[in-house]
């Protein structure tokens, strides 16, 4: 689990110290941003959830996206996709 950093509590900034929390806040975001980016990449680099042997997909109660699986009906490894525009079995060519 990642370890996001701790927004610094400050109370009582004069003037003077405007810039300071400003350089401050950009650290932290700064900080926060780069953990954000290495948790995508992790995920984004993450093998197949599960390799499933079926007769057919549909034995497949809820697949996640990455899933693999063999068809035994059709002879064909499929691949399960999740985008925001579908979710579906393709075949591997």
């Amino acid at each position: 689990m990642a370890r996001y950093p701790d927004l610094p509590y400050l109370l009582n900034v004069t003037q003077e110290e405007t810039r300071k929390v400003y350089q401050t806040l950009e650290k932290w975001g700064a900080a926060l941003v780069n953990q954000l980016d290495l948790r995508d990449q992790e995920l984004e680099g993450a093998p197949s959830t599960n390799i499933f042997t079926v007769v057919t997909i549909t034995d497949i109660g809820r697949p996640q996206g990455g899933d693999i699986a063999y068809a035994a009906s059709s002879g064909k490894f499929k691949g399960y996709v999740s985008t925001a525009a579908s979710t579906t079995w393709k075949d591997f060519h």
